[in-house]
């Protein structure tokens, strides 16, 4: 079966909206079996997954994020944020860029992060008299940022499908984790400082700095204060790996939304758990089938003809990384990260190491592209979910987002072109 016609029959199963996972299974299959291979090659697949032991973060991660969506860890951390920074000039756009950041880091689904605080924030901009414009570009292009920090599922499922690829030098999770930190500070900073300018110009904050406040933000999110520690500290001082800190943060999160807060009942945690576990099914069904695709179109060298193909038009390492910008851009549109991830990145991973790119910085480079994608015009994810969060045309986010698209635009050519920033902490 040539290449044309598993092109042709993707897009005719694309057009009859079968199910992602069901749609590279097909073609999966239908390519080995044009081969005369056996099919229980893809089930093998499934096996090397169950066999990978960073794969148990995965689910225990995402019950984390889910069980801190359903509580109301969301409000305390805004509290807390607008404590510490609200009397700031744009104290409160810098308090929704961090909030959204740390929510995002630990669900790893940016439309959560629109959905759960939006409600909170938007209202909040508003009333504080920041431009509505510039309140609905914040909140909108906030809901991505996260996605570089740990624990983040895309980070670890980046580190999971590279680690398949056997590459020199190797790739970790931890690692990644190290490697996100600098290049979403960046972001983080970038567009704190623009909330800021937008903040002394308009004069929007009249708060005073209150410690009262301050210390009861605190006691307030005194249990959701160790998260960053159990994760971060557990990982890099050693203590745990990184599907043990998983586990040691599942646990904890259950105690304290379950038993401690009681935000969570015991006859509604069940549904939460379920509701967790379908995305979970969702990203390994998908990662399973991929990587089975990912081995057919190796073993009918796809990507070593598509380097060849670049290497004839392309000879700069430099050039290679803005096409690269431009069609991760483009795939960050069109697909959700968690299906760009386990699809592209087995192509792209190669050709990237041809070139001399790291792998590690080459995932910053992905996920910080995705990121962007998920707002850019015209029919990024998060401008629709924004669009019905917030009942407002979906030309008027657009036109919202814009100062924040170029903004961040900086920030990921910064993050391509200036490798230390992500290895830094790494190599």
């Amino acid at each position: 079966m040539t290449v044309a016609l598993l092109a042709l029959l993707i897009v005719l199963l694309a057009a009859a909206g079968a199910p992602l996972f069901a749609l590279i299974a097909a073609v999966a299959l239908l390519g080995f079996a044009a081969l005369g291979i056996d099919l229980t090659i893809v089930l093998v697949e499934f096996y090397r997954l169950a066999d990978m032991p960073v794969l148990l973060s995965i689910p225990l991660f995402t019950l984390s994020g889910y069980l801190l969506s359903e509580s109301r860890a969301p409000q305390r951390m805004v509290r807390l944020t607008d404590a510490l920074l609200g009397w700031m000039p744009g104290g409160l756009g810098i308090v929704a860029i961090c909030a959204c950041a740390l929510f995002t880091a630990f669900t790893g689904a940016s439309g959560v992060t629109i959905v759960a605080l939006g409600a909170l924030l938007y209202p909040a901009l508003v009333q504080a008299r920041y431009p509505e414009r510039f309140s609905l570009g914040l909140v909108t292009t906030s809901g991505s940022l996260g996605l570089l920090f740990a624990p983040s599922l895309p980070l670890i499922l980046y580190g999971v499908v590279v680690q398949q690829l056997g590459t020199t030098p190797p790739v970790s999770v931890d690692d990644l984790f190290l490697a996100g930190l600098l290049p979403g500070l960046l972001m983080v900073m970038l567009l704190s400082l623009y909330s800021f300018l937008i903040g002394e110009r308009r004069r929007t904050d009249h708060k005073s700095l209150n410690r009262v406040e301050i210390l009861a933000a605190f006691k307030d999110a005194r249990w959701e204060l160790p998260l960053p520690i159990i994760v971060l500290g557990g990982i890099y001082g050693g203590f745990f790996a990184a599907s043990e800190a998983a586990a040691v943060t599942a646990l904890y999160v259950l105690i304290v939304t379950v038993l401690i807060r009681r935000e969570i009942s015991f006859k509604r945690l069940p549904e939460v758990m379920r509701e967790s576990m379908v995305m979970v099914g969702a990203i390994l069904m998908i990662l399973g089938v991929s990587l089975a695709l990912t081995n057919y179109l190796i073993d009918q060298e796809i990507p070593t003809r598509l380097f060849e193909w670049i290497q004839g038009r392309v000879t700069s390492k430099y050039v290679f990384l803005a096409l690269l910008n431009l069609f991760l851009l483009v795939l960050g549109m069109l697909l959700d990260i968690f299906s760009a991830t386990v699809i592209m990145v087995p192509i792209i991973v190669p050709i990237a190491l041809s070139f001399g790119i790291d792998p590690v910085h080459l995932g910053i480079i992905f996920l910080a592209n995705m990121q962007l994608g998920y707002f850019t015009p015209p029919v990024g994810m998060n401008l629709f979910i924004a669009s019905i969060r917030f009942n407002k045309p979906v030309a008027e986010l657009v036109r919202a987002c814009i100062p924040f698209f170029f903004i961040l635009l900086f920030a990921v050519l910064l993050i391509t072109y200036w490798p230390s920033l992500s290895l830094a902490l790494v190599r």
